[in-house]
Order: C-alpha cells, then structure tokens, then sequence
C-alpha cells in the first residue's frame, strides 16, 4: 500500500485562526492547504492562501476548486501565478464546471446546461493552463474570448503549476483522465432544487464507473493522473457500524456504503487505514482531503499511517 497523501479544505475566518491552522497543517505533514471558492459566499481564496503562504515553507497551496463558470482565464490565472511567486511555487490550480446556481445569478448570468457547463469548463481550463505556461490566447467564445491574452508577469515558478479537475460529469472525467494531474472525487451527483444539496453518490458501482472513465481518457498517457477522494465525515469509534449506519441515513445511502466508502472514514484508525488499502486496491485512490472540522480526527488517522510507514519492515 502507498502511504496516502492526505489534505485539508477550510474556510478562513479571520486572520490569528487562520495563520494558526495553516502551520498547524504544515507541522502535521499534510500535504495541502486548499481553501474553497465560491463567489459571494466565501473569503476569496487566493488572497487567504497568499496569507496561508508567508507563515509556510512546504505546504502546497490551492482553490479546492474555482469556478469555471464564472472565473475568466486571464485572471485566473494570473491569481495562480501570483500565489506560485509569493509561495515560492507550492501553487495549484485546482477547476470544476460549477454547480451553484446563485453564483451565476448574482452576476447576472443564467446558468447553462450540462453541456454548456462542460464546453465552458474545457474552454477556461485550456485557455487558464496555456496562459501559465506562458503562451499566448485568443478565443472568439461562445464560451470564452480573449484577443492575445498573456501573462507578462508574474509568470509562475513551477512549469508545469499542478492541476485537479473536480467534479463528475463523464465527458470531464474523460477530458481529466488525459490532462489533469488528480482527479478529485466527491461522492456528490445531481444538484438538488435548493441549489445548494446534492445526491449522494457513495456506491462501488459509481466510483467503478468514474475510475472506468478516467482510465479510457488517461489510456494515451504514460501515466493516469492520481485519484483523491473528498472525506465528506470523519468519525474515530470502536463502532464502525452503527456509526455507519447514522451516517448512511444522513447522506441517504447504505450501511454497507458507507464502510467501504472513501468519502467516510469511519471506525477505528486502524480499520479506516485498512480501508485505505481497499480504496487503493479496487480504485487506484491514494489520495484524500478532508475538511477543518475533521481535523481533529483527520491528525490521528494520519498520525497512524505515518507511524505505521515508519515501522513497515524493509523487503
């Protein structure tokens, strides 16, 4: 088993706590800070990473993930390129196709289709990716336009800056398998009326289907771009079951989902390590985020791999 690379997604409140978490997260050995972004409904992200960047060393820095409904690529990516320079390039470029309607509402828009939202995402993850690489773009839309658009400075430190493609619409997993390098996994599927929700889509049999997709777009690479799953709850008990079983009522799903599931990890550190193994086994996942209220929790189960990593003997 490869020992996991785990990270963490918060949210920042103020300027004391956030400091505090982001070297505490460092000190930890996780290996990324991610910070959310929504439009309207969160502190922006880039400047609370650059904020994030001056009391790190190490600690890899990113959205988790922007919108690329309504980001535009030029200044997209001139953000990412901003906090690569001010890291000392630990940036990342992380981009899904949206979801929320208000945030298209709030700036005047009317959200699109499925295939308007994917044809947009392609446009601005291309368009944002060849701009940090430090080529030239002109795009004529519908989704996107651009006349020579550049980055003349600052232009980021590391070339290629590392992208995750969130999000699970099959063509995007497909496009992810050949060009992003983590394929980030949530266990959500459709938006729900409130805009906001969304179904759980926490079976084998789904994230079999996902990995499927990833695989066919990756089959030209030399590799597949590594795959990491959002941990949506986290709870350390000597009663795995029962406590899946309240959360399968919660996310609407199965006890026997949620065991062995990598969007839970629930159990004993131990049992959730194993589990780790079986994520790995069956899905190539060797990658993890979890969220600010989990921490806690998140620093034993990380404290046991990499106790366990120490102590494996040598073949």
């Amino acid at each position: 088993m490869s020992i996991p690379v785990i990270s963490v997604q918060a949210k920042p409140r103020d300027a004391a706590t956030w400091a505090a978490l982001a070297s505490r997260v460092e000190a930890a050995g996780y290996d990324a800070l991610l910070a959310a972004d929504h439009p309207g409904a969160v502190a922006s992200p880039f400047v609370a990473l650059a904020a994030a960047a001056a009391v790190t060393e190490r600690l890899g820095l990113g959205t988790y993930v922007s919108h690329a409904g309504v980001r535009e690529p030029l200044l997209l990516a001139s953000d990412v390129a901003t906090l690569d320079v001010l890291s000392g390039g630990r940036a990342r470029l992380g981009l899904g196709a949206g979801h929320t309607p208000a945030e298209w509402a709030m700036l005047g828009r009317e959200r699109p289709d499925v295939a308007g939202r994917v044809r947009r995402f392609v446009a601005v993850a291309e368009a944002s990716r060849a701009l940090l690489a430090g080529e030239t773009v002109t795009l004529d839309g519908p989704e996107v336009r651009a006349f020579e658009a550049r980055l003349t400075a600052p232009l980021p430190i590391q070339q290629p800056v590392p992208f995750t493609f969130g999000g699970g619409n099959s063509t995007l997993l497909r496009w992810a398998g050949e060009h992003a390098d983590v394929v980030a996994l949530s266990g959500l599927g459709r938006t729900l009326p409130d805009g906001f929700s969304h179904e759980a889509r926490w079976s084998g049999e789904d994230i079999d289907r996902q990995v499927a997709l990833v695989e066919e777009g990756a089959a030209g690479r030399v590799a597949a771009p590594g795959r990491e799953a959002l941990v949506q709850t986290v709870e350390i008990t000597d009663d795995a079951e029962g406590a899946a079983h309240r959360i399968a009522e919660r996310f609407e799903t199965t006890t026997a989902e949620v065991l062995a599931s990598p969007y839970a990890w629930v159990g004993t550190v131990q049992e959730i390590a194993a589990a780790m193994a079986g994520h790995e086994r069956r899905w190539g996942i060797t990658r993890y985020v979890v969220r600010e209220p989990h921490l806690d929790e998140a620093d034993r189960v990380l404290a046991h791999l990499s106790h366990a990593a120490r102590h494996e003997p040598r073949r």
